[in-house]
């Protein structure tokens, strides 16, 4: 007789504390360090409780220094350990910028894979929140353009606690983002045991048959109102969520489109050089034959995240989406 798998209801940053409490019971070379982890247990919460649990030496609060502990991270990841570091806000990490994409994305090629990288860099991004400047950035994109960097982006609890087992289980370095404006919008089953979902693997929210809508992070749960508003005018939508922006699963895209011949790309990063770019590209590349109607983009727009009053008007909405989604219906 199978045993039922025990689960447990939580919200997006509440599966990240258990992934990381997992691994740390799990492997003694898993260690987290950054700013305000251990006593007060991060900005967020994140790793409330750990420091208690697991110890100075396990749990570590950095300097105010992103060049130095990531840098610092880098050579214990290449000495044995497995380091799961902290950047407070994804805004902050410009200083560790030169430290991710001139060591720890090179170190397998410049060492004949003699060394490898199994840093894992966790960073809340994104608007929403209302928070001061700097502090909402989403330029994942920067990030995504260094092969040997992975970039992993959920949108639930589920996938949450999943990828990031993974992202601490590779062999190379993983910018893990972490969209905070969803970190307590919802509660889910989370299995209590230890499991794992493939990076590099999006995910079919939702099948459908006219258009589909390409989303990740935050803006996934936007995607699918506006899917489930385009329902009741009559237009069947797929929702797809790429989980993972680097490497991006090039399959699930070609699959989807190719059976709608519509398209539509939501990301709340600038419209210049963003994500969805490349997604663009990778439909014109494998399905362009395919295509019914020019694929539409639904971003934020090509200025800084603004001020609390205004954010509403930056970021995409489903009545955005719905819009983009009509005009490739009707194309």
């Amino acid at each position: 007789m199978k045993t039922a798998v025990k689960t447990n209801k939580l919200t997006m940053v509440g599966a990240i504390t258990d992934a990381m409490r997992v691994m740390l019971k799990e492997k003694d070379n898993v260690l987290l360090l950054g700013e305000d982890i251990g006593t007060n247990g991060g900005v967020f919460r994140a790793t409330d409780g750990l420091q208690e649990e697991f110890g100075e030496e396990r749990v570590l609060d950095t300097p105010l220094s992103e060049a130095g502990f990531i840098g610092a991270a880098i050579g214990m990841a290449a000495n044995g350990f497995i380091p799961v570091a902290e950047i407070q806000f994804l805004g902050f990490i410009y200083p560790a910028y030169e430290q991710l994409m001139t060591h720890a994305s090179r170190l397998r090629a410049r060492t004949l894979g003699h060394f490898t990288c199994p840093l894992v860099v966790r960073a809340p991004y994104g608007a929403g929140v209302r928070a001061p400047e700097i502090h909402s950035d989403s330029t994942e994109a920067i990030f995504t353009h260094m092969p040997g960097l992975k970039v992993v982006c959920p949108s639930n609890a589920y996938d949450a606690k999943g990828l990031l087992i993974a992202a601490i289980e590779d062999p190379d370095p993983v910018l893990f983002l972490e969209p905070m404006r969803i970190y307590r919008a919802a509660k889910q089953d989370v299995p209590e045991e230890k499991y794992s979902i493939e990076l590099g693997k999006g995910k079919v929210v939702k099948e459908g048959e006219d258009v589909t809508i390409i989303a990740w992070g935050a803006m996934v749960p936007v995607a699918s109102q506006a899917a489930k508003a385009a329902e009741e005018k009559g237009i069947s939508c797929e929702v797809i969520d790429l989980r993972t922006l680097y490497p991006i699963d090039i399959d699930i895209i070609a699959e989807s489109v190719q059976k709608t011949g519509r398209t539509v790309i939501v990301h709340e990063a600038h419209a210049t050089g963003g994500v969805g770019n490349d997604v663009l590209a990778i439909i014109n590349d494998t399905s362009f034959l395919y295509q019914k109607a020019p694929v539409e983009r639904v971003t934020g727009f090509d200025t800084p995240v603004p001020y609390f009053g205004f954010e509403d008007y930056y970021l995409p909405t489903a009545e955005r989406v719905l819009k983009a989604v009509e005009k490739a219906a009707d194309f």
